[in-house]
């Protein structure tokens, strides 16, 4: 039973928040336009506070929630930090889905993603996701410590000749040693954006999300560098376990702030001179697990010294060390052509403007609000107009200019869409 208390405390929550929901087929990532969606405080799903319809792009509009005051997700305290809603969506010929407990943080905006199964098998099925409480107001297992660098001579330990971005890493929703967990495919980005949005709060400084996010990806990367699980005869690259690895939760919410560092910085791991595999970056709260005499990053720590003007690389080299720095992967998996390496604005010419505006299309077959544009190789007001309109369905920065995050998310959603991937 959900306490009447922590309802009550909703209510009156007196600082606000922003909510999105994003309705995908999940057959084919495409978007599901006019499923209805209801919100509701979670464990009161009957009393609905909005009722939207998404748009041609999947999407409702963005909705305006109670939640509570900003202090406390900036400074360790009793009091819940966030709200918790549930998100219940309908849509003709598709199975019901209910999201309980999707984050809402004051002052960022949440983005909600639910993936409908097409075609239910009966009247009465639907789809439950519950979200469980966040890792740093709730005491989740600590970590168990390991050597940040993995040793590269035994037989089979190191696999891969170089760093490289996986297209996906499979997720065990688990400890090691649960059979019964299932197993996730789940595209890098969307893990790594799942993982921050589950292990720090999203209203932090930039440069605390930054570091948070830099250590993250890199502890991945030496899972996948390393094969760590694979060479111990498991399936998958990586738990959803705190003990062993981060947080992981399937069907969470993500935040805006984390999505657009993500984006910036995926490319990027964490380094030591003349060590090749990405370091293991281990870290803890710091509040309710102690970890700084071990010579690792504590979240709340790394919000203090955000707070007081550090560069990301100085959080980091703080707690690691001062040879601690940060690499670019040598290749990304998964995408049909790499970063050209400059803005792609009015102007711009050739082959890379090209295959943009040929993706954008077949992007706008998916996404109707995406007009169809000249494949010409020439970057002019229609193109510029149809990026705007991209960014804008995609929740970056509408410039019109494709820039580095721009560039890769058009990669990403070509590749949902068309399923190139797959074929390949």
């Amino acid at each position: 039973m959900y306490p009447y208390g922590k309802i009550r405390a909703q209510q009156e929550n007196v600082d606000r928040g922003r909510l999105q929901v994003t309705v995908l087929n999940s057959d084919d990532n495409r978007p599901v336009e006019n499923a209805l969606v209801q919100i509701s405080y979670t464990g009161d799903p009957g009393s609905v506070l909005e009722e939207v319809r998404t748009d041609s792009s999947g999407q409702t509009p963005v909705l305006d929630l109670k939640a509570p005051p900003l202090e406390y997700s900036m400074e360790p305290v009793e009091e819940q930090p966030y709200s918790e809603y549930t998100v219940q969506v309908t849509a003709e010929g598709y199975e019901p889905k209910e999201v309980a407990g999707t984050e809402v943080l004051p002052e960022v905006l949440a983005w909600q993603p639910a993936l409908l199964r097409p075609r239910p098998e009966s009247p009465e099925s639907y789809q439950r996701v519950v979200i469980p409480p966040h890792t740093l107001f709730y005491n989740y297992p600590p970590k168990i410590e390991e050597a940040e660098i993995k040793p590269m001579d035994e037989s089979g330990e190191i696999v891969l000749s170089r760093v490289v971005i996986p297209e996906y890493v499979i997720v065990h929703d688990g400890p090691v040693g649960d059979n019964s967990a299932s197993n996730y495919y789940v595209r890098y980005r969307d893990y790594i954006k799942n993982v921050a949005s589950s292990e720090i709060y999203a209203t932090w400084p930039d440069d605390t999300i930054r570091a948070n996010v830099l250590a993250i990806m890199s502890f991945t990367l030496n899972r996948v560098y390393t094969e760590w699980y694979r060479n111990k005869g498991y399936d998958f690259t990586i738990t959803s376990s705190t003990a062993y690895d981060h947080k992981w939760i399937y069907g969470r919410n993500v935040f805006d702030t984390i999505d657009r560092v993500v984006d910036e910085l995926f490319e990027n791991y964490l380094s030591r001179p003349n060590v090749r595999q990405p370091i293991l970056t281990q870290y803890c709260d710091g509040r309710q697990v102690q970890c700084r005499d071990r010579g690792w990053m504590t979240q709340w720590g790394s919000k203090s010294l955000g707070d007081q003007g550090y560069s990301p690389i100085e959080i980091l080299r703080y707690y690691y060390g001062n040879d601690m720095y940060i690499n670019v992967a040598e290749e990304v998996s998964g995408v049909p052509s790499s970063w050209p390496g400059y803005d792609l604005d009015i102007g711009a010419t050739g082959d890379k403007v090209r295959q943009m505006q040929e993706q954008l299309n077949v992007i706008a077959g998916a996404y109707p609000a995406l007009p169809q544009i000249a494949v010409d190789g020439i970057f002019g007001e229609g193109t510029k107009e149809a990026v705007r309109t991209f960014q804008n369905i995609f929740g970056l920065p509408v410039t019109g200019i494709v820039d580095y995050p721009t560039w890769y998310k058009i990669q990403e959603i070509y590749v949902g869409v068309s399923r190139i991937a797959e074929l390949n």
